[in-house]
Protein backbone atom coordinates (compact mmCIF):
# COMPACT_ATOMS: atom_id res chain seq x y z
CA UNK A 1 0.00 0.00 0.00
CA UNK A 2 1.15 3.47 -0.65
CA UNK A 3 3.01 4.95 2.66
CA UNK A 4 1.09 7.59 4.36
CA UNK A 5 2.70 9.61 7.30
CA UNK A 6 1.86 12.97 8.61
CA UNK A 7 4.04 16.00 7.72
CA UNK A 8 3.24 18.56 9.73
CA UNK A 9 0.54 21.63 9.79
CA UNK A 10 -0.49 24.51 7.10
CA UNK A 11 -3.09 26.91 7.21
CA UNK A 12 -3.77 25.78 10.28
CA UNK A 13 -4.73 21.79 9.52
CA UNK A 14 -2.85 18.85 9.34
CA UNK A 15 -1.11 17.49 6.54
CA UNK A 16 -0.33 14.13 5.39
CA UNK A 17 1.84 12.94 2.93
CA UNK A 18 1.68 9.40 0.48
CA UNK A 19 4.52 7.97 -1.05
CA UNK A 20 4.05 5.33 -4.33
CA UNK A 21 7.17 3.61 -5.39
CA UNK A 22 7.39 2.09 -9.09
CA UNK A 23 9.53 -0.01 -11.00
CA UNK A 24 12.91 1.36 -11.80
CA UNK A 25 13.04 3.39 -8.67
CA UNK A 26 10.56 5.47 -9.56
CA UNK A 27 8.79 7.43 -6.38
CA UNK A 28 6.01 10.06 -6.15
CA UNK A 29 5.50 11.83 -3.10
CA UNK A 30 2.25 13.37 -2.37
CA UNK A 31 0.56 15.67 -0.04
CA UNK A 32 -3.06 16.33 0.90
CA UNK A 33 -2.59 19.85 0.90
CA UNK A 34 -3.73 21.25 -2.55
CA UNK A 35 -3.74 17.02 -4.04
CA UNK A 36 -0.24 18.21 -4.68
CA UNK A 37 2.81 16.50 -6.70
CA UNK A 38 5.40 17.12 -4.20
CA UNK A 39 8.13 14.60 -5.14
CA UNK A 40 8.60 12.90 -8.61
CA UNK A 41 11.99 10.78 -8.68
CA UNK A 42 12.84 9.36 -12.20
CA UNK A 43 16.21 7.67 -13.72
CA UNK A 44 18.28 9.14 -16.62
CA UNK A 45 19.93 7.39 -19.21
CA UNK A 46 22.60 5.20 -16.66
CA UNK A 47 20.21 4.73 -14.39
CA UNK A 48 20.57 7.57 -11.90
CA UNK A 49 17.45 9.27 -10.26
CA UNK A 50 16.56 12.81 -10.00
CA UNK A 51 13.22 14.33 -8.66
CA UNK A 52 12.59 16.59 -11.08
CA UNK A 53 9.60 18.50 -9.93
CA UNK A 54 9.67 21.98 -8.51
CA UNK A 55 9.06 22.21 -4.54
CA UNK A 56 9.50 22.78 -0.77
CA UNK A 57 10.84 20.48 1.97
CA UNK A 58 8.98 21.83 4.82
CA UNK A 59 5.28 22.92 5.10
CA UNK A 60 6.69 26.24 6.65
CA UNK A 61 7.86 26.36 3.07
CA UNK A 62 5.15 25.16 1.29
CA UNK A 63 3.10 27.86 3.01
CA UNK A 64 5.14 30.54 2.84
CA UNK A 65 6.60 29.96 -0.88
CA UNK A 66 4.67 27.16 -2.54
CA UNK A 67 1.75 28.81 -4.50
CA UNK A 68 0.87 26.47 -7.38
CA UNK A 69 3.71 24.54 -6.91
CA UNK A 70 2.33 20.60 -8.03
CA UNK A 71 -1.46 21.34 -6.98
CA UNK A 72 -4.25 20.71 -8.44
CA UNK A 73 -5.58 24.48 -9.40
CA UNK A 74 -9.52 25.03 -10.04
CA UNK A 75 -12.54 25.53 -9.59
CA UNK A 76 -11.62 27.04 -12.91
CA UNK A 77 -7.90 26.90 -13.99
CA UNK A 78 -5.89 29.59 -15.53
CA UNK A 79 -7.75 33.19 -15.97
CA UNK A 80 -10.89 34.40 -15.85
CA UNK A 81 -11.48 37.90 -17.49
CA UNK A 82 -12.97 40.22 -14.98
CA UNK A 83 -13.58 37.46 -12.84
CA UNK A 84 -17.23 37.43 -14.53
CA UNK A 85 -19.08 35.49 -16.90
CA UNK A 86 -22.86 34.86 -18.14
CA UNK A 87 -24.55 31.05 -17.68
CA UNK A 88 -27.94 30.75 -18.26
CA UNK A 89 -28.38 34.41 -18.67
CA UNK A 90 -27.15 34.90 -14.66
CA UNK A 91 -23.97 37.05 -14.63
CA UNK A 92 -21.59 35.09 -11.91
CA UNK A 93 -18.79 37.51 -10.25
CA UNK A 94 -15.76 35.42 -8.87
CA UNK A 95 -13.61 36.03 -6.32
CA UNK A 96 -10.57 38.42 -7.99
CA UNK A 97 -6.93 37.76 -6.98
CA UNK A 98 -4.51 38.78 -10.18
CA UNK A 99 -5.80 42.86 -10.82
CA UNK A 100 -9.28 42.60 -12.13
CA UNK A 101 -9.37 38.83 -13.37
CA UNK A 102 -9.28 35.69 -11.44
CA UNK A 103 -6.57 33.23 -11.98
CA UNK A 104 -6.99 29.48 -10.90
CA UNK A 105 -10.23 29.39 -8.92
CA UNK A 106 -9.48 32.57 -6.37
CA UNK A 107 -7.66 33.29 -3.39
CA UNK A 108 -8.52 29.90 -1.79
CA UNK A 109 -8.71 27.91 -4.52
CA UNK A 110 -8.34 24.28 -4.88
CA UNK A 111 -4.70 24.31 -4.76
CA UNK A 112 -5.13 25.67 -0.86
CA UNK A 113 -7.74 23.16 0.07
CA UNK A 114 -6.86 20.21 2.52
CA UNK A 115 -7.89 17.27 0.58
CA UNK A 116 -8.70 13.71 2.35
CA UNK A 117 -7.47 10.39 1.28
CA UNK A 118 -10.04 8.91 -0.17
CA UNK A 119 -8.64 5.48 -1.60
CA UNK A 120 -5.17 4.05 -2.08
CA UNK A 121 -3.42 1.10 -2.99
CA UNK A 122 0.30 0.34 -3.86
CA UNK A 123 -0.19 2.19 -7.47
CA UNK A 124 -2.41 4.67 -6.66
CA UNK A 125 -3.83 7.73 -4.56
CA UNK A 126 -7.20 9.36 -4.72
CA UNK A 127 -7.78 12.69 -3.10
CA UNK A 128 -11.19 14.50 -2.90
CA UNK A 129 -12.57 17.34 -1.68
CA UNK A 130 -16.01 19.21 -1.83
CA UNK A 131 -16.62 22.85 -2.72
CA UNK A 132 -19.87 24.26 -1.64
CA UNK A 133 -21.86 26.41 -3.82
CA UNK A 134 -20.88 30.05 -4.45
CA UNK A 135 -17.36 29.33 -3.16
CA UNK A 136 -15.16 31.78 -5.09
CA UNK A 137 -18.11 32.87 -6.35
CA UNK A 138 -18.62 29.90 -8.57
CA UNK A 139 -22.05 28.52 -8.74
CA UNK A 140 -23.18 24.76 -7.51
CA UNK A 141 -21.66 22.43 -5.41
CA UNK A 142 -19.18 20.75 -7.07
CA UNK A 143 -17.23 17.13 -5.43
CA UNK A 144 -13.52 16.50 -7.08
CA UNK A 145 -11.47 13.95 -6.88
CA UNK A 146 -7.75 13.50 -8.35
CA UNK A 147 -6.38 10.30 -8.90
CA UNK A 148 -2.40 9.77 -9.04
CA UNK A 149 -1.47 6.29 -10.60
CA UNK A 150 1.95 4.34 -11.60
CA UNK A 151 1.77 2.55 -14.44
CA UNK A 152 4.92 0.66 -15.26
CA UNK A 153 7.38 3.35 -15.93
CA UNK A 154 4.58 5.79 -16.61
CA UNK A 155 2.59 8.53 -13.96
CA UNK A 156 -1.10 9.06 -14.81
CA UNK A 157 -3.34 11.64 -13.40
CA UNK A 158 -6.31 12.07 -13.39
CA UNK A 159 -9.10 14.99 -12.06
CA UNK A 160 -12.97 14.85 -12.45
CA UNK A 161 -15.69 16.55 -10.97
CA UNK A 162 -19.43 16.50 -10.26
CA UNK A 163 -21.81 19.38 -9.91
CA UNK A 164 -25.74 19.82 -8.60
CA UNK A 165 -26.28 22.62 -10.73
CA UNK A 166 -24.96 23.79 -14.05
CA UNK A 167 -21.27 25.40 -13.78
CA UNK A 168 -17.79 25.68 -15.43
CA UNK A 169 -14.85 23.17 -14.32
CA UNK A 170 -11.19 23.52 -15.43
CA UNK A 171 -8.83 21.42 -13.03
CA UNK A 172 -5.29 21.26 -13.67
CA UNK A 173 -2.16 19.37 -12.65
CA UNK A 174 0.32 22.39 -12.53
CA UNK A 175 3.49 20.99 -11.30
CA UNK A 176 6.58 22.33 -12.94
CA UNK A 177 9.55 20.39 -14.12
CA UNK A 178 13.35 20.34 -14.52
CA UNK A 179 14.26 17.08 -16.17
CA UNK A 180 17.83 17.49 -14.92
CA UNK A 181 16.24 17.39 -11.59
CA UNK A 182 14.92 20.20 -9.36
CA UNK A 183 17.53 22.87 -8.59
CA UNK A 184 20.01 22.21 -11.42
CA UNK A 185 19.55 25.42 -13.33
CA UNK A 186 17.13 26.72 -16.02
CA UNK A 187 15.46 24.58 -18.23
CA UNK A 188 16.17 26.78 -21.16
CA UNK A 189 18.13 24.29 -22.89
CA UNK A 190 15.33 21.55 -22.68
CA UNK A 191 14.34 20.27 -26.02
CA UNK A 192 10.45 20.90 -26.53
CA UNK A 193 7.98 19.68 -29.20
CA UNK A 194 4.57 20.38 -28.72
CA UNK A 195 1.54 19.15 -31.24
CA UNK A 196 0.10 22.54 -31.78
CA UNK A 197 -0.21 24.22 -34.60
CA UNK A 198 -2.02 27.40 -33.34
CA UNK A 199 -1.66 29.33 -29.97
CA UNK A 200 -4.12 31.61 -28.37
CA UNK A 201 -2.66 35.09 -28.05
CA UNK A 202 -3.00 37.22 -25.17
CA UNK A 203 -3.28 40.82 -23.74
CA UNK A 204 -0.94 42.48 -21.32
CA UNK A 205 -2.84 40.55 -18.62
CA UNK A 206 -2.35 37.30 -20.43
CA UNK A 207 -5.95 37.08 -21.04
CA UNK A 208 -6.89 35.80 -24.80
CA UNK A 209 -7.92 38.48 -27.09
CA UNK A 210 -10.06 35.92 -28.64
CA UNK A 211 -8.20 34.92 -31.76
CA UNK A 212 -6.71 31.46 -32.62
CA UNK A 213 -3.70 31.56 -34.80
CA UNK A 214 -1.01 29.71 -36.48
CA UNK A 215 2.42 28.95 -34.97
CA UNK A 216 3.97 29.26 -38.46
CA UNK A 217 6.65 31.71 -38.39
CA UNK A 218 5.97 32.57 -34.63
CA UNK A 219 7.93 31.73 -31.26
CA UNK A 220 5.00 29.21 -30.47
CA UNK A 221 6.26 26.93 -33.31
CA UNK A 222 7.24 23.90 -31.10
CA UNK A 223 6.08 21.39 -33.78
CA UNK A 224 9.66 20.13 -34.43
CA UNK A 225 12.11 19.44 -31.42
CA UNK A 226 14.40 23.00 -30.57
CA UNK A 227 15.20 24.37 -27.31
CA UNK A 228 12.59 26.22 -25.07
CA UNK A 229 14.87 29.70 -24.81
CA UNK A 230 15.94 29.15 -28.84
CA UNK A 231 13.25 31.54 -29.45
CA UNK A 232 10.91 33.77 -27.00
CA UNK A 233 8.01 35.80 -27.11
CA UNK A 234 8.96 38.43 -24.64
CA UNK A 235 11.83 38.81 -21.77
CA UNK A 236 8.97 36.94 -19.86
CA UNK A 237 8.72 33.85 -22.11
CA UNK A 238 5.99 31.38 -22.40
CA UNK A 239 3.22 31.85 -20.57
CA UNK A 240 0.44 30.86 -23.29
CA UNK A 241 -2.32 28.18 -24.65
CA UNK A 242 -1.12 25.97 -27.02
CA UNK A 243 -3.87 24.65 -28.95
CA UNK A 244 -3.25 21.05 -29.77
CA UNK A 245 -4.16 19.36 -33.18
CA UNK A 246 -3.07 15.96 -32.61
CA UNK A 247 -5.82 12.95 -32.97
CA UNK A 248 -7.37 11.66 -30.58
CA UNK A 249 -6.81 7.75 -29.46
CA UNK A 250 -8.78 4.68 -28.66
CA UNK A 251 -8.32 5.35 -24.71
CA UNK A 252 -9.36 9.07 -25.49
CA UNK A 253 -5.84 10.83 -25.33
CA UNK A 254 -3.54 12.56 -27.62
CA UNK A 255 -0.08 13.25 -27.78
CA UNK A 256 0.40 16.75 -26.37
CA UNK A 257 4.32 17.00 -25.93
CA UNK A 258 7.93 15.58 -25.43
CA UNK A 259 10.31 17.22 -23.40
CA UNK A 260 14.37 15.84 -22.99
CA UNK A 261 17.11 16.98 -21.11
CA UNK A 262 20.18 16.51 -23.78
CA UNK A 263 22.60 16.21 -20.32
CA UNK A 264 20.75 13.51 -18.68
CA UNK A 265 18.91 12.16 -21.78
CA UNK A 266 15.59 12.05 -19.04
CA UNK A 267 12.60 12.04 -21.43
CA UNK A 268 9.09 13.16 -20.77
CA UNK A 269 6.01 12.56 -23.16
CA UNK A 270 2.53 13.96 -22.14
CA UNK A 271 -0.35 12.98 -23.98
CA UNK A 272 -4.08 14.36 -22.44
CA UNK A 273 -7.74 14.44 -22.79
CA UNK A 274 -8.13 18.05 -23.09
CA UNK A 275 -7.79 20.76 -26.54
CA UNK A 276 -4.96 22.94 -24.62
CA UNK A 277 -2.09 23.03 -22.72
CA UNK A 278 -0.43 26.29 -20.77
CA UNK A 279 2.88 25.79 -21.34
CA UNK A 280 4.43 28.70 -18.64
CA UNK A 281 8.15 28.62 -18.60
CA UNK A 282 8.70 30.53 -14.87
CA UNK A 283 10.08 33.94 -15.23
CA UNK A 284 8.69 34.58 -11.52
CA UNK A 285 11.30 32.72 -9.81
CA UNK A 286 13.52 33.71 -7.52
CA UNK A 287 13.83 32.30 -4.30
CA UNK A 288 14.00 28.98 -2.17
CA UNK A 289 13.58 25.32 -3.13
CA UNK A 290 14.02 21.62 -1.97
CA UNK A 291 17.39 20.33 -0.31
CA UNK A 292 18.83 23.90 -0.29
CA UNK A 293 18.41 25.35 -3.69
CA UNK A 294 17.35 28.65 -5.05
CA UNK A 295 15.37 28.45 -7.98
CA UNK A 296 16.39 31.34 -10.27
CA UNK A 297 14.43 32.77 -12.99
CA UNK A 298 13.08 29.49 -15.25
CA UNK A 299 13.96 27.02 -12.85
CA UNK A 300 11.05 24.85 -14.22
CA UNK A 301 8.11 24.57 -17.44
CA UNK A 302 4.65 24.08 -16.26
CA UNK A 303 2.55 21.84 -19.11
CA UNK A 304 -0.94 22.32 -17.80
CA UNK A 305 -3.49 20.29 -20.03
CA UNK A 306 -6.66 22.42 -20.16
CA UNK A 307 -9.59 23.87 -21.09
CA UNK A 308 -8.65 27.06 -22.88
CA UNK A 309 -8.61 30.21 -20.69
CA UNK A 310 -11.69 32.95 -20.51
CA UNK A 311 -13.49 30.02 -22.31
CA UNK A 312 -16.53 31.16 -20.24
CA UNK A 313 -16.64 34.27 -21.83
CA UNK A 314 -15.46 32.79 -25.50
CA UNK A 315 -18.22 30.63 -27.36
CA UNK A 316 -15.58 29.77 -29.72
CA UNK A 317 -13.36 28.40 -27.54
CA UNK A 318 -13.79 24.75 -26.17
CA UNK A 319 -16.71 25.03 -23.49
CA UNK A 320 -16.29 24.41 -19.90
CA UNK A 321 -19.64 24.13 -19.21
CA UNK A 322 -20.66 21.06 -16.66
CA UNK A 323 -24.20 20.09 -15.86
CA UNK A 324 -25.60 17.62 -13.24
CA UNK A 325 -25.71 14.24 -14.28
CA UNK A 326 -23.04 14.60 -15.85
CA UNK A 327 -18.76 13.53 -15.12
CA UNK A 328 -15.67 15.83 -15.94
CA UNK A 329 -13.14 14.29 -16.31
CA UNK A 330 -9.34 15.27 -17.56
CA UNK A 331 -6.61 12.84 -17.86
CA UNK A 332 -2.94 13.05 -18.16
CA UNK A 333 -0.09 10.95 -19.10
CA UNK A 334 3.21 11.25 -18.52
CA UNK A 335 5.51 8.60 -19.93
CA UNK A 336 9.27 8.46 -18.60
CA UNK A 337 11.50 6.49 -21.15
CA UNK A 338 15.20 7.39 -21.57
CA UNK A 339 16.81 9.26 -24.84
Amino acid sequence: MAEITPIGRIDGADVQQATLTGPNGMRVVLLTWGARLAELWVPDRNGTLADIVLGHDSPTDWETHGTYLGATCGRYANRIAGGRFTLDGRITQLDRNEGANTLHGGTHGFDRKHWTIDSHSDTHVTFATSSPDGDMGFPGTLTARTTYRIDGSALLIEMTATTDAPTIVNLVNHAYFNLAGQGAGDIMGHQLQVEASHYLPVDHDLIPTGEILSVTDTPFDFRQPRPIGAELPGPKAFDHNLCLSAATGADGLRPCLTATDPASGRRMRLSTTEPGVQLYTGAHFDGPGKQGARYPRFAGFAAETQRFPDSPNRPQFPSSRLNPGETYRHLMRFDFTPA
